[in-house]
């Protein structure tokens, strides 16, 4: 559990800098505490992406985590990396190599 402050919020959603909604996650994610979690298993960001479900909560499908626990789009609860590669980098944000070891 963390907390991050505006400025790490920011860093976090650096991809999105340039798109109309970034400063809606920026602020949402650092006006509470953040429950960082790594998982490992086989197509780990497929099946989360799965339970996540439709980052519109009145979209996403009944029994997902977004549907049952999200306020809106913009305060939907959840954050999920879209590909390996970027749970790499998101990864990397809030665990050491040394806490990812095997």
């Amino acid at each position: 559990m963390t907390r991050l402050n505006r400025l790490q919020a920011e860093g976090f959603y650096a991809v999105h800098r340039e798109r109309p909604f970034y400063a809606s996650p920026v602020k949402f994610m650092s006006e509470g505490p953040t429950a960082a979690v790594a998982l490992e298993r086989e197509d780990a960001v497929a099946k989360l992406r799965e339970i996540m479900g439709a980052a519109n909560p009145a979209s996403a499908m009944e029994g997902t985590i977004r549907r049952r626990y999200a306020e809106s789009i913009e305060r939907n609860c959840i954050h999920g990396s879209d590909a390996p590669e970027t749970a790499e980098v998101e990864l990397a944000y809030f665990f050491s190599t040394l806490d990812l070891a095997e």
